[in-house]
């Protein structure tokens, strides 16, 4: 299976699908002439992409910072500023900002005094956390009566808006949004809005709601907690290793000045990205973004991880015993996605685990009956720095993730001795092309891989360009790039393994 990031451009296309491109024929050309782009003076890039098919529009803006780039301490950072991003601005969301203020301020000295007093462990006095807590929930009170609960959100479905929402990664955090075309001047003035004059109110009440959705979907799932240890181990020094909704520890400590320090360093122009798509006319569009986003401060480009993840020296491994199904995760170091190689790992997650038909499907599920599914991920948990191609089983009743590891193990070595056939290779740029003209069908969609790529690969056209580099992934570049990268010493393990399960006398792998 191929990653979401390697999905196309569909409606953009002036000619349809086929099972390979007949005569050489390019479906994106002439397509990166439709696209208008323009860099203002505080370097925030826009790209417009005109389609006057219907009367509506699609907004998406990427900021080129996500859980990668957070400071050791402030894990999930990202994700909760993502959150506060919808609590509005001086304008939006409050009844009047001028009492709330000074009532958001004392309730960050009351945070970072309970936050000291506990710090003090043994020697923490229980009657002034108890002191301090009352008083905060007392301004907390105050507080609220000034909020407007929603409003950013509200205010935009009310002139016809739909899938407004955001989401946060490893490499970047996402603002989305679709609207009639004859409110594009309200998306301008909202959205310039919240990034320049942001108001994170109700900030305390959302950092517990963030540390809920980590208990959810981490600590209460078994499936949550080995996807986090997988990175972990598989991670040492990277900050890929660290996951984007944070650590506990850290989210329970985050402050809204914290927040607020994080949010001027990095979303300034620089690090910004707005790609519209729709019936849109692109020259009025820039004079918006001129007259909106112009406002906004440079800013400095998100600074990279500090650090790189060292050559592996081994196999790493972890096992988490759990009331659960077994569940196998096995991934392998690769470089980023900017790497030439990246098109014939998608080819190799085709060939082993790329549906059913795959060697991987028809071994572990069909013949040996040994799971009940097997799939391949090429490019986890992030794009812009080297990641991992990850093969992911789940064991069918009575068999054990060791004995989807060996079939595994056995699939691979047989891709490295003997180059896949002609037919798979093909299939795999069928699969391709298919994915890449029918996965965008929607301006959103376009949207998205406007801005993300530009992120990602440094030019949105590089992307573009995959759909005629991929006619070059053959037998050959497959078998090579497995070679290079699906070896053990490169390779992380991670299983679940059932609570009670027996373990005694059987083989203990290294």
């Amino acid at each position: 299976m191929r990653r979401v990031l390697l999905v196309g451009l569909a409606s953009l296309a002036p000619v349809a699908a086929a099972p390979e491109v007949p005569g050489g024929e390019d479906p994106i050309l002439g397509l990166a002439e439709r696209v208008k782009e323009r860099t203002l003076a505080n370097g925030m890039r826009f790209l417009v992409l005109p389609r006057p098919h219907a009367p509506v529009i699609s907004f998406h803006i990427t900021a080129a910072v996500g859980s990668a780039n957070e400071p050791s301490g402030l894990s999930g950072i990202s994700h909760v500023l993502e959150h506060m991003a919808f609590k509005g601005t001086r304008t939006i969301g409050t009844r009047d900002y001028g009492e709330e203020e000074p009532l958001l301020a004392r309730l960050d000295d009351l945070d970072a005094a309970i936050q000291a007093e506990r710090a003090k462990g043994r020697g923490a006095d229980p009657k002034t956390i108890e002191r301090l807590e009352g008083e905060f929930a007392k301004v907390q009170e105050e507080a609220d009566r000034f909020v407007i609960p929603n409003e950013f959100t509200d205010r935009l479905i009310r002139e016809g808006g739909w899938k407004t929402n955001a989401f946060t990664g490893a490499d970047a955090t996402h603002y989305v949004t679709s609207l009639p075309s004859n409110k594009i001047e309200l998306w301008f003035a909202m959205e310039s809005d919240r990034f320049i004059a942001p108001v994170f109110r109700e900030f305390y009440k959302e950092r517990e709601v963030v540390r809920e959705e980590r208990r959810m979907r981490t600590e209460m799932r078994p499936s949550g907690r080995l996807f986090e240890d997988f990175q972990a181990i598989a991670f040492k020094a990277h900050p890929y290793g660290v996951p984007t909704v944070g650590y506990d520890a850290d989210l329970r400590r985050l402050g809204r000045r914290d927040v607020e320090s994080y949010f001027r360093r990095s979303y300034g122009a620089a690090n910004l990205v707005a790609a519209i798509v729709g019936d849109v006319d692109p020259e009025r569009a820039f004079a918006l973004a001129e007259r909106y986003f112009g406002r906004l401060p440079a800013g400095e480009p998100a600074a990279p991880p500090h650090t790189e993840e060292p050559e592996s020296w081994g196999e790493r491994r972890v096992r988490i015993e759990a009331k659960a199904q077994p569940l196998l995760l096995v991934g392998f170091h690769r470089p980023p996605v900017s790497h030439p190689d990246d098109l014939a790992l998608d080819g190799a997650a085709q060939t082993l685990a790329g549906g059913r038909t795959s060697r991987l499907y028809e071994r572990l599920v069909k013949r040996d009956r040994i799971a009940a599914m097997v799939r391949a991920y090429n490019g986890m948990p992030g794009y812009r720095y080297p990641c991992l191609f990850v093969i992911y089983a789940m064991p069918a009743a009575g068999h054990t993730a060791e004995e989807c590891l060996s079939a595994i193990e056995e699939e691979i070595d047989r891709l490295r001795a003997e180059p896949p056939s002609d037919d798979e290779a093909a299939r795999f740029r069928r699969s391709f092309h298919k994915g890449w003209l029918d996965g965008m069908k929607e301006n959103a969609d376009i949207a998205r891989h406007l801005a993300t790529h530009q992120v990602y690969l440094g030019d949105w056209r590089a992307f573009l360009r995959q759909f005629s580099r991929v006619k070059g992934v053959g037998p050959a570049e497959i078998q090579a790039a497995v070679r290079t990268y699906l070896e053990r010493r490169n390779r992380v393990v991670a299983e679940i393994v059932p609570a009670g399960a027996e373990t005694e006398g059987k083989e203990v792998r290294p």
